[in-house]
């Protein structure tokens, strides 16, 4: 019996860390169906996201059944709760690769992004798939450190953020009110999924410690003799 509920809560983990692969390979397909103005890819990120939704639906219920099933406590308790939560933070990832990918197919056969932004662009969602691969990485690893360093790696984002606020705001954009939506839509997609990376690493650091991300104090390194 202790087997098969074991077994049940490692199957959880894994469904994690296959929706985090799936969403992190969506953005970056997502990203470039925009910039390249690839109708058919971008097609295929959105019904893709059916697959991930179904995924979060499956670890949803498995996880409420395991729940009433065996009341686990302490660490076990942790995992399936926390699990939960990332769950949901993957799904929504998901999501956000999908509205990418739908602002891709609404401009096509154009492509949403001026020229002077597509480095920019491209260079976010470049890092949303790594904070993404990172986060994979937490999550089968439960490596506290690597957790920890996801937060700072997201700083980069921001700064990507505001690099497209300036250029929205400056006098010199002649690229229309219907471009400038577009991309300030784009920037918050990128900006949100890198959040959700964050969070879900900041998860992995409650689920293995029991304390929460802010409260966490690394063990000082020893001095050396």
């Amino acid at each position: 019996m202790r087997d098969a509920y074991h077994e049940e809560l490692d199957a959880i983990s894994d469904t994690l860390v296959e929706m985090a692969r799936l969403v992190g390979s969506a953005m970056g397909r997502a990203t470039t169906a925009m910039l390249d103005a690839d109708l058919k890819l971008a097609e295929s990120v959105i019904d893709a996201d059916d697959r991930i939704d179904e995924m979060q639906r499956d670890l949803e219920n498995g996880a409420i059944a395991l729940l009433a099933r065996q009341q686990p406590v302490a660490t076990d308790l942790r995992i399936v709760v926390t699990s939960l939560r990332m769950s949901a933070d993957l799904e929504r990832c998901g999501d956000l690769a999908e509205h990418v990918a739908k602002v891709a197919r609404l401009r096509f056969p154009d492509s949403a992004v001026p020229r002077d932004l597509t480095a920019t662009i491209l260079e976010m969602g470049q890092l949303a798939q790594r904070l993404m691969a990172k986060a994979t990485e937490v999550l089968l690893t439960k490596d506290v450190e690597l957790a920890m360093q996801l937060e700072q790696d997201d700083d980069e984002m921001d700064t990507l953020h505001r690099t497209l606020f300036r250029h929205l705001m400056d006098d010199r954009w002649q690229h229309g009110v219907e471009t400038a939506v577009d991309v300030t839509l784009l920037g918050r997609y990128y900006e949100r999924f890198a959040d959700h990376a964050v969070s879900i690493a900041r998860r992995v650091v409650y689920l293995v410690t029991g304390e929460h991300a802010d409260e966490f104090a690394p063990e000082p390194e020893p001095e050396a003799t």
